[in-house]
């Protein structure tokens, strides 16, 4: 999921580049939200690792 934010975030980095502001903030709008999908999943399974460590 972060390979796909950061292809999202070249996107739009290309596109405002070329002058496309719509798409360019299109794209780093997906890229942002993939960004923070990745960072919840990536807690959520170091807790969940942290737990069944203990155990």
């Amino acid at each position: 999921m972060l390979h796909y934010a950061l292809v999202f975030f070249v996107i739009a980095l290309v596109a405002a580049l070329f002058g496309f502001g719509g798409i360019a903030a299109g794209a780093a709008g997906i890229a942002k939200v993939l960004f923070f999908i990745f960072l919840v999943l990536f807690v959520v399974s170091l807790i969940a690792g942290g737990m069944r460590r203990g155990r």
